[in-house]
C-alpha cells in the first residue's frame, strides 16, 4: 500500500524503519570504513597510517563545503531524491577505494564519499523528516538515530572480517553493495509531502534571525569540534593512563542510552531546556575525566557520560531548529549553519594531537572543558534570548 493511503502512525514506522535501516547502512560503509579497514590497508599498500586517516578528515572538509548547497536541493527535488544520490554516491567512494592503487586515487575516492556522506547521513534524514512531518518530527528523529547508534556494532566487525577472510578490497566492494541496500530503501520513502505539492515553485531561501542562528552555529560547531576530537584520541587516552581500552565502548553505550531514554518519554523535554541541560552537564564532564584518569570506574564514568550527552546533541542537532526557525526553511537553515561544525570536525583531530604532542593528556582534557564552557554560554545565551521573547 502506498504511503499516502497508510493510517497516519503507519505511514510513520515505516518511514521510521525505512530512513534507521538505511542510516545505519550508510554510516557503516562511510564514516566507520576507516575503523574497519584502516590496519588492513596500511599493511597492504605501505601507506602511512596519517595518510589512510586523513581520507575521512577530507570527506569532512567536503561536506563542509557542499553543506550550504545540501539544504537547497532537499527543498528543489525532495529528501527521497537527494538521499538516494548519497547512498549511490556512498557506493561507488566505495567501489573507487576498492580500486584505487595510489595515494591520489584513494584520496579522490574520499572527495566522493564525503559528497555521499553529507547527502545521505543524518542532517539530510532529519531535513527529510521536518519536511515530511514537520513540527512532530522530533521523536521520530530520536528513533532514527537509534538505528545509527547500531552502525559501529555491526560494520566494524564485519569489515574487519571480511578484510581477514577475503581482503580489504573485497571488503569494501561488499560494503559497495551494502550501500546499494541503503539506496533501495530510501527507494520507498514518500515524495514531497501534499503542503508542497500543491506549491509546485520552489521555496526561496528563508532569512533566519540572526542572534539565534549564530548561536546554534556556534553550539553545533564546538560539539563537532569535541566530539571528532575526543573520538580520534580516546582509546589511546585511556592507554596511556593504563586504563583498559575496552572502557571506550562506553561511549556508543552512553550515546545510544542517552537517546533511548529520550524516546520512551511520554513527554519530551523542549529542546532549548535539553540544550541548557546538556550546556550545564559538559563541563561538568570533562571536569570529571580531569580527576578521574588516575581510576578505571571513574574514567569509565567519564566516558559514559560524555557518550550520553553527545548522543543528545546530536538530537539537539536536529531538534533545536524546529524550534528556533520556521520548518519550511529547516533544510536550508541546517544546511548554512552546519558548514562550520563539518569543517572544524575535520581539523580536531589534528589540532587534539598538537596540543597532546606539546603539552600533553591534560591539556587535551583543559581543552576540552574550554570548548565546553563555550558550548554552556551559548546554551544560556540562547535560552535568555527566547525567554526574553519570540
Amino acid at each position: 500500500m502506498a504511503p499516502a493511503a497508510c493510517p497516519a502512525h503507519e505511514m510513520k514506522r515505516r518511514l521510521v524503519l525505512r530512513l534507521g535501516l538505511a542510516q545505519l547502512i550508510n554510516w557503516g560503509v562511510s564514516f566507520y570504513i576507516p575503523g574497519a579497514f584502516a590496519a588492513a590497508i596500511i599493511q597492504d599498500t605501505r601507506w602511512q597510517a596519517g595518510l589512510v586517516h586523513a581520507g575521512l578528515s577530507l570527506a569532512l572538509l567536503v561536506m563542509g563545503l557542499v553543506s550550504p548547497l545540501s539544504g537547497g536541493w532537499i527543498e528543489r527535488w525532495g529528501g527521497r531524491r537527494v538521499m538516494c544520490a548519497g547512498s549511490l554516491l556512498n557506493a561507488a567512494g566505495c567501489l573507487l577505494l576498492a580500486g584505487s592503487g595510489t595515494a591520489c586515487q584513494y584520496l579522490a575516492a574520499w572527495l566522493v564519499l564525503g559528497v555521499g556522506m553529507r547527502l545521505s547521513l543524518y542532517d539530510a534524514a532529519f531535513a527529510t523528516l521536518a519536511a515530511l512531518l514537520g513540527p512532530d518530527g522530533r521523536k521520530a528523529m530520536v528513533q532514527v538515530t537509534l538505528f545509527g547508534g547500531l552502525s559501529t556494532s555491526l560494520f566494524w566487525p564485519l569489515g574487519g572480517w571480511l578484510a581477514d577472510t577475503f581482503g580489504w578490497r573485497a571488503g569494501l566492494t561488499c560494503f559497495a553493495v551494502s550501500a546499494l541496500l541503503g539506496w533501495a530503501l530510501l527507494l520507498g520513502l514518500p515524495g514531497q509531502p501534499p503542503a508542497q505539492a500543491k506549491q509546485p515553485t520552489a521555496i526561496a531561501a528563508m532569512p533566519l534571525p540572526r542572534v539565534p542562528a549564530r548561536l546554534y552555529g556556534l553550539a553545533m560547531a564546538l560539539t563537532a569540534f569535541l566530539a571528532s576530537g575526543l573520538s580520534a584520541h580516546m582509546t589511546s587516552l585511556l592507554a596511556s593512563h593504563g586504563l583498559p581500552t575496552a572502557l571506550a565502548a562506553l561511549w556508543g553505550v552512553g550515546q545510544v542510552g542517552a537517546r533511548l531514554a529520550d524516546c520512551l518519554q511520554r513527554r519530551s523535554l523542549p529542546a532549548l531546556h535539553l540544550n541548557l541541560w546538556v550546556g550545564v552537564a559538559l563541563p561538568a564532564c570533562f571536569a570529571l575525566g580531569l580527576v578521574g584518569l588516575g581510576s578505571a570506574p571513574l574514567a569509565g564514568l567519564f566516558v559514559l557520560a560524555y557518550g550520553a550527552l553527545n548522543g543528545l546533541a546530536t538530537l539537539l542537532r536536529a531538534s533545536l531548529p524546529l524550534e528556533l526557525f520556521a520548518t519550511e526553511g529547516y533544510a536550508q537553515a541546517l544546511g548554512r549553519l552546519l558548514a562550520p561544525a563539518f569543517l572544524l570536525a575535520a581539523v580536531a583531530p589534528w589540532v587534539y594531537a598538537l596540543v597532546r604532542s606539546q603539552a600533553g593528556d591534560m591539556a587535551m582534557l583543559w581543552l576540552s572543558l574550554a570548548i565546553a564552557l563555550g558550548v554552556l554560554s551559548s546554551a544560556v545565551a540562547l535560552h535568555r534570548l527566547r525567554r526574553a521573547g519570540p
